[in-house]
């Protein structure tokens, strides 16, 4: 993935996630994948609890991937349905929370999931976010935004698609 550039760098209330993103390039890539992963999965406990992996991210995209293990399988031996559609909330999820100011609150609006065909093995969502999206987010003190996310398997295909609606609003004062 590539570096953020200085465009793409929030100048507002900061945001904690995405300083840990920028604190871990200065690391190799496997390692910064590794360690925004564990950050991730501790922070939202069922993606540790299905094992998802981040792959990398260049704070427009992200790409997830869930393993086609034990744990996650339908009767059929694909990632489960609800698998699926966790992993296009998580990668979403992400890139969104990245991209947000830290006073405000990612919330899931909506999320209409098409299951096409029988996924194949290891699953993998990319979710990408456009500058125009980014600035919005950035200025606007609440709004939504529909992110785009292609969830394809291992021979390459999309088992499904999928539509996530991502809103966000200030956060309360304790």
């Amino acid at each position: 993935m590539q570096t953020p550039t200085a465009a793409t760098q929030v100048t507002s209330v900061p945001n904690p996630l995405r300083n840990i993103v920028l604190k871990l390039q200065k690391y190799p890539q496997w390692l910064q994948n590794f360690m925004l992963t564990r950050v991730f999965r501790y922070t939202v406990k069922l993606s540790g609890t299905v094992g998802q992996d981040i792959l990398g991210t260049d704070l427009h995209t992200v790409t997830f991937r869930q393993r086609n293990k034990k744990k996650v399988q339908n009767h059929i031996g694909g990632v489960h349905a609800a698998g699926m559609a966790l992993l296009g909330e998580s990668a979403t999820g992400f890139i969104v929370g990245v991209n947000l100011p830290g006073d405000k609150l990612p919330l899931l609006k909506s999320m209409h999931v098409d299951y096409t065909q029988r996924a194949v093995g290891d699953l993998i969502a990319k979710a990408t976010l456009t500058p125009e999206q980014i600035t919005q987010m950035q200025t606007q003190v609440k709004g939504e935004i529909n992110v785009a996310v292609v969830v394809t398997d291992a021979e390459g295909k999309s088992p499904i698609n999928c539509e996530y609606v991502w809103a966000w609003i200030p956060k309360r004062k304790n």
